[in-house]
């Protein structure tokens, strides 16, 4: 009935009622890259050629990220990437759930033996979250936090200093962007936790490793990260 009266169509092709998730169908839903191996262990950034080892990107062996582990459902691209510019951008909010279903997917295949004490979420700054009336991220961890019934700590972190957009920066330039930009939330207990931490995109990886080393200055033991894409 509440498709009838409000018709659910697929946010890539407009098929009507599609069946994989509410608002993607399968056809555009199996037209977007996962991301499978080989990849980097460490910050699951995918690497093209056969590798049969464990491999370990360039970036992160010369520098070793606050978080523990990153892992990203599937490539910035097709449907997904739609889905994702939708909510960030178009206040399509309703599809936080279906990009939740695929961080589900994504924790189950990679962190299935982990026991995460608490789910948290990539801070805006004040000023941006007023502007654009939500924080995508803590849509989407809130959506995961239910689907894992997990604590959902909206405020384990806080940005401090207001930060230019990412888009368009080096990878140099993006760290320096955000170096400095986290802390610990007020009355936050951190110590010994092992926070899963959650992000629409990622790109390079600094903006999830400037806020994981602030959860490890605030006592956490491991912060593994998780993305719906990966740039």
């Amino acid at each position: 009935m509440l498709d009838i009266l409000y018709p659910r169509n697929c946010v890539q092709c407009g098929t009507s009622s599609p069946d994989a998730l509410s608002h993607l169908c399968w056809d555009c839903l199996s037209d977007t890259p996962k991301i499978e191996a080989p990849f980097c262990v460490c910050c699951g950034d995918p690497v093209a050629g056969d590798i049969q080892h464990d491999y370990t990107c360039f970036a992160c062996s010369r520098e070793t990220p606050a978080f523990d582990f990153a892992r990203s459902a599937v490539r910035y691209e097709g449907a997904v990437g739609a889905a994702l510019r939708d909510l960030k951008y178009n206040n399509a909010v309703w599809m936080a759930q279906d990009l939740a279903a695929l961080l589900l997917a994504c924790i189950q295949a990679e962190y299935s033996e982990i026991d995460f004490d608490l789910i948290s979420a990539i801070p805006l700054h004040p000023a941006r979250r007023r502007a654009r009336g939500f924080n995508q991220s803590a849509l989407l961890a809130s959506a995961l936090a239910r689907r894992m019934h997990r604590p959902f700590k909206k405020r384990a972190t806080r940005r401090i200093r207001s930060t230019t957009s990412q888009t368009g920066l080096t990878a140099p330039q993006r760290a320096a962007n955000v170096c400095g930009a986290f802390r610990t939330g007020l009355f936050t207990r951190l110590k010994g936790k092992q926070i899963l931490l959650v992000d629409d995109v990622m790109t390079t990886g600094a903006t999830a490793n400037a806020c994981a080393a602030a959860l490890k200055r605030g006592g956490a033991e491991t912060v593994y990260v998780v993305t719906v894409a990966r740039g």
